[in-house]
């Protein structure tokens, strides 16, 4: 019996290296299946810290709100002292009805002569009328804004009161402010944001507790019903601003990450509570596990069933589609190569256009010069025998550097004022000097305060204005915008055309164009 011993070593060898692979795969798997749950709960802890930030920003803009209408019905009042108050309060309201605002203005007069008061909101009573039925709980407020708060309980609603008096002749006084309800509050912050996996709640530096989605806690002091210590309230010793820790929630009765900053206005001195629920994240991350297992134990088998039954096949299958990718990466690399011929083509023709176009435009203006001033004609012929200097050898690519350009354009605005004196004004402002080492196509600056004067008026009595500034990322070319009559201001086909299609030669963002008020504004993006 005959004994093929090479077919044999083949055989060993291929279940060797089976065997060398899975364990290789095991490895790899698991150290994946580690970096990918470590990644997964890092992003999970971002995303919470981002939520957090989304859910305090609406918080902050809502209290602003609520501080402007306060400055505006102050405003109004103080303003007119007795005689519109009432019509002030009314039209607030209507206002605020139709806009779905939470505050509403209130107002209460006290004539002290018989002790009687006109009021249109019954939360005054607080003010005018001292009894102990009337529940109220003070706010301290030592912020600039200057008007006083309190909370008060009608009807089972509590009410957040922001008031200001006016003393008037003979001791009479006008009481008035606004009022949110704690349960429009609540109910404003439960319908926003309702995709975010968390939940925030707002209370003062005392503790009372102004917005939370329970609605039994409002008015009361969230140490009374949180585990929140007051060393979570010292965000002044964090760089960050806030504090972060784990806790449970008085609501979910789940383990959050719970977010703890200050919300300070003119009027209002507190802190926003933003809790993350934490199973959230953890399950995200048993999914990742989960999955990840599933594909390691599908890619095993995989790689055992084709490395064993297909071995030679996927070898052959490989070079064949190896051979081909290698013609195809050789097809597209030629295609590239003539779509970037023929655009440099493109290009070149452009660029032979430039300088007779740039030439035919000061020759035009040089003759209408010498008819009103032969002076300045001969000075306009001197300074564009210089500036033309520059044109005769224009680059390669049609891109130069910005501090070129910037050079030229002075020069030619000089040229300019040779002919248009006090009809034309310019400025150069460079915010970041380092963008000058950057680049721009060639004479682009030139070709946008050549079309700002071509469609615009440029007198005495209405001068032309041309701003150049050049920041990090673009230039900005602005002029005043006051287009001749029957002509188009984006009409300047030839200039940006040209521009554009240098820019998308080198894959950049075109020329933005657009008229802001009384403007024209052209930014050109810089080159690397």
């Amino acid at each position: 019996m005959k004994i093929d011993f090479k077919y044999i070593l083949a055989q060993k060898s291929i279940y060797i290296a089976a065997l060398s692979a899975c364990f290789i795969a095991v490895v790899a798997f698991a150290v994946l299946s580690f970096l990918i749950t470590r990644d997964s709960r890092k992003n999970n802890e971002g995303f919470a810290k981002k939520t957090f930030f989304q859910k305090y920003e609406t918080l902050e803009k809502e209290f602003r709100n609520i501080e402007e209408y306060q400055y505006l019905l102050r405003a109004l009042i103080q303003k007119d002292g007795l005689k519109n108050y009432k019509e002030y309060s009314s039209v607030l309201n209507n206002m605020n009805r139709k806009g779905s605002l939470l505050p509403y203005s209130w107002y209460s007069y006290y004539d002290a002569a018989s002790g009687k008061s006109v009021s249109n909101s019954t939360l005054s009573d607080v003010l005018t009328k001292k009894s102990e039925n009337t529940r109220y709980t003070k706010i301290e407020n030592n912020r600039s804004g200057h008007f006083r708060d309190f909370l008060t309980t009608r009807k089972d609603t509590t009410y957040w009161v922001s008031y200001d008096s006016l003393v008037l002749p003979r001791k009479n006084v006008l009481y008035y402010g606004s009022a949110v309800s704690l349960n429009d509050l609540h109910e404003y912050f439960s319908n926003i944001d309702k995709s975010l996996n968390n939940y925030a709640y707002v209370f003062t530096k005392e503790g009372i507790c102004i917005s939370h989605p329970e609605k039994k806690y409002l008015g009361r002091n969230i140490f009374d019903f949180t585990d929140i210590q007051l060393k979570d309230t010292l965000c002044s010793t964090t760089k960050a601003g806030y504090t972060e820790g784990i806790g449970v929630s008085e609501y979910l009765n789940l383990e959050v990450t719970r977010f703890v900053k200050p919300l300070k206005t003119d009027n209002f001195d507190g802190y926003a509570v933003v809790n993350h629920v934490n199973f959230l994240i953890d399950e995200s991350v048993s999914n990742t596990k989960m999955y990840t297992v599933y594909i390691f134990l599908a890619a095993l088998f995989l790689i055992v069933a084709v490395f064993i039954l297909f071995h030679r096949a996927a070898n052959m299958a490989y070079k064949e589609k190896e051979k081909i990718q290698s013609e195809k990466n050789l097809l597209l690399v030629e295609n590239e190569k003539m779509h970037r011929v023929e655009a440099l083509h493109q290009l070149q023709q452009l660029k032979n256009n430039i300088n007779p176009h740039f030439l035919f435009n000061s020759l035009n203006a040089l003759y209408m010069l010498i008819g009103i001033n032969k002076d300045n004609a001969q000075r306009f012929t001197m300074n564009l025998s210089k500036i033309y200097r520059y044109l005769i050898v224009p680059p390669q690519e049609n891109i130069v550097p910005v501090a070129q350009e910037i050079k030229f354009i002075q020069q030619y605005m000089e040229l300019l004022k040779s002919r248009f004196d006090e009809e034309l004004t310019f400025d150069l402002i460079i915010h970041n000097p380092k963008s000058l080492e950057k680049r721009i196509p060639y004479l682009s600056l030139q070709m946008l305060v050549e079309n700002a004067i071509k469609h615009n008026i440029a007198t005495i009595d209405h001068p032309l204005d041309i701003l150049i500034t050049v920041d990090d990322e673009g230039i900005t070319v602005r002029n005043t915008w006051q287009p001749k009559t029957g002509e188009d201001v984006q009409g300047a086909k030839f200039g940006i055309d040209y521009l554009n299609q240098v820019y998308d030669f080198f894959k950049k963002n075109s020329v933005n164009i657009s008229v802001d008020g009384e403007y024209f504004i052209c930014i050109l993006p810089l080159l690397e």
